[in-house]
């Protein structure tokens, strides 16, 4: 079974697709993902579908679900490198992708992610600062 892989960085989990997704990759992507936000208490999430080269109405429900989702976990959704095509197709299909932040590269995506975050990870690093003193 495939699997899209999800990287913790900090107090985010960042995903790249790099294939194409069918419904049940899409789907186990959604739970994995909101898994892991529960799991990792991530504060973001990032994802990247500059791969992707189409978009579908159930694709684009998915993506909106995974922000929601992340939302009621407390963590913000950035979805970066959409290609124009695949933004037009989202408009045509009157999808808007509500909750869901956009940027158009990683690096841009980050930024817009730790703005959004702001104070919450910088307290983060200060506490493992405080934390690994302690352990010394």
């Amino acid at each position: 079974m495939d699997k899209i892989p999800i990287l913790r960085m900090g107090a985010f989990l960042l995903v790249t697709i790099q294939v194409d997704l069918y419904d049940r990759l899409a789907l186990n992507l959604e739970a994995d993902l909101v898994q892991m936000v529960n799991k990792t208490s991530a504060k973001g999430v990032l994802i990247d579908i500059s791969a992707v080269s189409i978009v579908d109405s159930f694709m684009g429900r998915i993506i909106g679900n995974i922000a929601s989702m992340s939302k009621i976990l407390d963590a913000q959704t950035v979805v970066v490198g959409m290609q124009p095509a695949v933004a037009i197709t989202l408009i045509e299909l009157g999808l808007p992708l509500k909750g869901v932040h956009t940027a158009l590269d990683m690096e841009r995506g980050m930024k817009l992610l730790k703005s959004m975050v702001g104070d919450q990870e910088d307290d983060a690093d200060e506490d493992q600062t405080t934390d690994d003193l302690i352990a010394e």
